[in-house]
């Protein structure tokens, strides 16, 4: 599909994962054309299966995406696909979004999704990132059943998960799966005694505020062995942990002059996910607290629908439904 600017298709779509492609298939219900550029690098690239996703509950996510792609194509000719990755994107003065890929290809729409995704920044400790997304898991709903009945796991109250409500809220979801649970503050002991003070006496929750040197994937990717500045190790069954993030394209929302949030996030507005750009939406983890598949998948529609009142609007000469809610 050719998206030229004498020619622009409804929307340009940034991102083939679950928000990207939910996004592509509903605005295809509505008559709409979409072009889903995919640079094809995962968040979830260690992910062997993924979860609460009715139907593909312990699946490869690379399936799931073959079969999205295949299923729309083969019912909306409206939608195409291009395995690129966009560099640049701009809005002009007459309210079409430029797209420019890193072939030097140059395209055009009258709305924009961003569904870019996150990076899950490693914690700078020895084997972190060798164990993250096999035992180190940032999310007690997408992992941690399959070790069920283990005797303990550990939880890092680090960066995001440091503040007390977090770090409860993460090892409570641990003790779902383990009869034990260490809460490791890294060497914080002031927050390691906030913990202790607040965990109460009825939970089997307890508090290590060592300093970690190195984490070691367990024999075949199952479990990870904590080495304390002692020298002293500990066995877990799983650690968890919420690592901070980036915008994974952070550049292309810049370009456009989208707000971020505190968080890190681009801000979205309910219930469409419109950015601060009219007519630029963000979908997905980029502009989500929760980062799980089924809410990538829930604001990839409800952007959709956004996408759906920005291009009729305009082509009628009236105002949104977007922007009717935010006035």
């Amino acid at each position: 599909m050719i998206a030229t600017q004498n020619n622009p298709v409804d929307v340009l779509i940034i991102g083939g994962g679950p928000a990207g492609l939910t996004a592509a298939i509903s605005v295809a219900r509505n008559v709409h054309s979409a072009i889903v550029f995919d640079s094809q690098d995962y968040r979830n690239v260690r992910t062997t299966h993924f979860h609460m996703l009715p139907t593909w509950d312990g699946r490869d996510p690379i399936h799931f995406r073959d079969a999205a792609r295949e299923n729309t194509l083969q019912n909306y000719d409206t939608i195409s696909f291009e395995q690129v990755e966009i560099c640049n994107v701009s809005k002009a003065n007459d309210g079409l979004f430029w797209a420019t890929d890193t072939k030097g290809s140059v395209w055009h729409g009258r709305s924009l999704v961003l569904a870019t995704g996150v990076i899950d920044v490693m914690l700078d400790i020895p084997g972190f990132d060798e164990c993250w997304g096999r035992s180190i898991f940032h999310c007690l709903f997408c992992h941690g059943y399959e070790q069920r009945g283990s005797e303990s796991s550990g939880v890092l109250a680090i960066d995001d998960v440091a503040p007390i409500p977090f770090a409860l809220h993460v090892s409570r979801n641990a003790a779902q799966m383990t009869e034990k649970v260490t809460i490791y503050t890294n060497g914080n002991k002031e927050n390691a005694k906030s913990l202790r003070d607040s965990i109460g006496s009825m939970a089997p929750i307890t508090v290590d505020h060592r300093k970690i040197v190195k984490f070691t994937l367990g024999q075949k990717s199952v479990g990870c062995t904590l080495t304390f500045e002692d020298g002293t190790t500990k066995d877990e069954a799983f650690i968890a942990h919420k690592p901070k993030h980036a915008l994974k394209s952070s550049g292309l929302a810049t370009q456009l002059g989208c707000e971020i949030t505190a968080q890190g996030d681009i801000k979205a507005s309910l219930p469409f996910g419109e950015t601060t750009v009219s007519g630029c939406f963000a979908a997905g983890d980029n502009s989500s607290f929760l980062k799980t598949t089924p809410n990538a998948i829930n604001v990839g529609s409800n952007a959709a629908a956004g996408v759906a009142s920005h291009v009729q609007s305009r082509k009628y000469g009236q105002k949104s439904l977007g922007e009717y809610l935010r006035e």
